[in-house]
């Protein structure tokens, strides 16, 4: 399995497990860009590999391949710097960056004397506390060919699965993942917050509510998305629904609204159309 020697510019939380566990596995660091010499500094202490870089300079290639790990908004910056940096300067080179939203057009700028751009996503989130394995995630790719077969090595060698993504559909590919983690995220903690706002403390809430979560999570794995979808609405429990929304219009007004909008959501991608013509015909709001 080919290695590479990587440059990584961001010394975030994903700029760092990058590293660590390419380093790991036999990819050599070189330049780790930050905007300061002492955040450098601790992001190779991180990684436990590379040369701690304050701001892009030509140093950034001397490896082949350069890993941009940073907020979406500093993209394009970040490319038409390199672009500047790397006029005039020989060999062939992989430039990639890790957002989920943007695709390889966001290094257009860079894409001179034979450099190739693409976008290389881990489907996974980064808490910054300790380093995430990464074996068995999947890694979605788009852009040049040559930085296509790059990418699709870094996330063999990361024991990963690659997604090929076309570039016109990496906004839909990411507000599918935040749905499927922050949005996730949002929906429990109101939740949390509905049975603190009746006397139950926070910790027993969480420790009642979360195995109900993952049992359902556990269901759609195993028996499909109609089978595992319990709740009122699939019972056709009107009333109870109609209850819930008078319960909730005492709360902040986004509760009732994530509500009613959540059983729209349901209804489009559950439900049957029996659901939906009982649901008129009991006038409820979802």
């Amino acid at each position: 399995m080919k290695r590479y020697g990587i440059s990584i510019i961001g010394g975030g939380r994903l700029g760092r497990a990058l590293g660590f566990r390419l380093r790991e596995r036999g990819w050599r660091i070189h330049s780790v860009v930050t905007r300061s010499e002492a955040t450098a500094r601790r992001a190779v202490r991180a990684i436990g590999s590379g040369y701690a870089k304050a701001g892009l300079s030509r140093d950034v290639f001397l490896a082949p391949v350069i890993l941009i790990a940073v907020p979406d908004s500093a993209i394009r910056e970040i490319a038409a710097e390199l672009a500047d940096l790397g006029s005039g300067e020989p060999g062939k080179r992989v430039i990639l960056h890790t957002s989920g939203a943007l695709s390889a057009d966001a290094l257009a700028p860079a894409r001179i004397g034979g450099v190739a751009v693409g976008s290389f996503h881990p489907l996974q989130t980064f808490s910054g506390i300790g380093i995430p394995a990464l074996e068995g995630r999947v890694f979605a790719i788009e852009g040049d060919a040559a930085a296509v077969r790059v990418a699709r090595a870094m996330a063999r060698v990361l024991g990963g699965q690659t997604l090929m993504l076309n570039s016109s559909a990496k906004s839909l590919y990411h507000a599918a993942a935040t749905m499927s983690a922050g949005h996730i995220l949002a929906e429990l903690e109101a939740a949390i917050q509905l049975f603190v706002s009746i006397g139950v403390k926070r910790r027993d809430a969480l420790k009642a509510l979360l195995p109900l979560t993952r049992q359902v999570l556990d269901n759609l794995e195993t028996v499909g998305p109609r089978a595992a979808w319990t709740g009122p609405l699939a019972r056709g429990d009107y009333e109870v629904i109609s209850a819930h929304e008078a319960a909730l219009r005492g709360l902040p007004e986004e509760y009732l609204a994530a509500y009613r909008a959540l059983n729209q959501l349901a209804i489009r991608v559950l439900a049957g159309g029996s659901v939906v013509a009982n649901l008129k015909a009991k006038g409820v709001s979802a």
